[in-house]
């Protein structure tokens, strides 16, 4: 088997396997989430990108690895502003606090099925 599709096999089994983690087990029932337990799970995900990172590093060379971590750090800035519109989007609709990391989560994981249909569109 080709290494690109056992790499990206891999890499889209663990990103499964984190969103079904992070929903299933560590916020299996609602509430509010504070600012502590929000930044400590900011720094795991900073953390395991920063891992994933090194592997790119490693496995490849350096100006790949550079390269993620230009593109991370421009989503990363990029996604700020979308902090702004879903509280906006939040208040407007009273979304209860105790909700609001499941509301969030299913809009992520819907986007990321629409990108992968716009993707697989565009392949053909």
């Amino acid at each position: 088997m080709d290494d690109t599709v056992v790499l990206w096999a891999s890499f889209n089994f663990f990103v499964l396997v984190m969103l079904a983690l992070d929903l299933g087990v560590f916020h299996r029932k609602s509430h509010e989430v504070g600012v502590r337990e929000a930044l400590i799970w900011t720094s795991v995900w900073i953390t395991l990108a920063m891992i994933f990172n090194l592997f790119i590093y490693f496995y490849f060379d350096k100006e790949t690895a550079i390269e993620f971590f230009t593109g991370y750090m421009i989503e990363k800035s990029l996604s700020i502003d979308n902090i702004f519109v879903i509280i906006m989007i939040f208040s407007y609709f009273s979304v209860p606090k105790a909700y609001q990391h499941k509301v969030l989560f299913w809009g992520i994981l819907g986007a990321l099925v629409m990108r992968v249909i716009f993707i697989l569109s565009g392949l053909s």
